[in-house]
């Protein structure tokens, strides 16, 4: 069966989405749609699309998409994902952080339990073909029991912080999460749409006993010669009897003989695959119930209640123990804090 597939939200980031699909054979852009004339025309254009729309419900009453891909900030998501729920859309990949308060956090986790819709954040550097074979590994014990994680990213947690911990949860085989300990500093409303600390630091306690230290933002240990602070994204998995570390331009493993092996990453031929397989994914789960795509909302969700939990640890100074119930106040709160710290003038 071929899918029928569109976009809405044509800008910069929406050219990845589409250059995957010279790697997917199931799928085929029919439809693009946003409201800028000339950033829609580009990329219809540029991507072979052939039906341009500026208005999302005559995308949807005329080309009964099967799969969209939600290119937009993040602002304007929770309505937009609605929409398209109550469109009977069978699937959507939704861009990356899937939501940034508490308000669109529990908005999304009503429309998770109430909407036949099968939603996915686009988290594909779990689909990375190195990132693949770590797991591989690391969920056959190559590296003996698994007992630590260390995920870092240069840009802050609602930017690239949530890709490294979508990997976290992967390389910790999507265990519950028992207790988190955080610390944050600084606040950048990145783009007006992206609030977020500037560093911010979680300890997370996973319940088969696996700990993980994710560290986003300001002060993320320095790896790649490339000074680009985006190309500062890397997991490090430490177990008993070895180790796998994945960052954005290399890699490295540890071998039997106590020696390790070592290679560049070609994170742009990797992210193209690692976008394609995304989206196969959701292709699969659209055809297969059983086959739930592995950043399916649900589990985002429970990845975003951690840097919830984070700001809540941070303000409090105290541990926080899951489940979680976020108030509602919770960035304004941390937001007041910062500005309360600011020097005067």
């Amino acid at each position: 069966m071929e899918y029928r597939c569109a976009f809405v939200g044509c800008g910069p980031r929406a050219h990845g989405h589409a250059q995957a699909y010279s790697l997917i054979t199931r799928g085929r852009p029919v439809a693009c749609c946003d409201r800028d004339p000339a950033r829609l025309d580009t990329f219809a254009e540029r991507h072979s699309i052939p039906n341009r729309y500026a208005d999302l419900g005559d995308m949807l009453a005329a080309e009964r998409p099967d799969l969209v891909h939600l290119v937009t900030k993040p602002d304007v998501r929770v309505p937009l994902m609605s929409r398209l729920a109550e469109a009977d859309v069978p699937a959507v990949l939704v861009e990356k952080p899937v939501c940034v308060e508490t308000s669109d956090y529990k908005a999304l986790r009503r429309l998770a339990a109430n909407s036949a819709t099968k939603f996915a954040a686009n988290l594909q550097l779990r689909h990375h073909p190195r990132i693949l074979e770590f797991l591989e590994d690391v969920h056959a014990r190559a590296v003996g029991d698994v007992r630590f994680i260390d995920a870092s990213s240069g840009l802050p947690v609602a930017g690239q912080g949530v890709h490294v911990l979508d990997l976290m949860f992967a390389f910790a085989g999507y265990a519950p999460v028992e207790r988190v300990v955080g610390i944050a500093s600084g606040y950048d409303d990145i783009d007006g749409t992206h609030p977020s600390p500037n560093t911010l630091t979680a300890v997370v306690t996973f319940a088969n006993g696996i700990r993980g230290v994710l560290q986003a933002g300001e002060g993320y240990p320095v790896f790649e010669p490339d000074p680009a602070v985006w190309m500062h994204k890397r997991v490090a998995v430490c177990g008993t009897h070895g180790y796998v570390h994945w960052r954005m331009a290399g890699w490295e493993r540890s071998l039997p003989d106590g020696t390790v092996a070592r290679g560049p990453n070609d994170y742009a031929a990797q992210d193209v695959r690692g976008q394609a397989a995304l989206t196969e994914a959701l292709l699969d789960w659209v055809a297969d119930d059983s086959a739930v795509a592995p950043t399916n909302l649900g589990t985002a969700l429970d990845e975003w209640l951690v840097v919830l939990a984070c700001y809540e640890s941070a303000l409090g100074a105290r541990p926080v123990d899951l489940p979680f119930d976020p108030p509602d106040d919770l960035l304004a709160r941390y937001r007041q804090r910062v500005k309360g710290r600011e020097p005067a003038g």
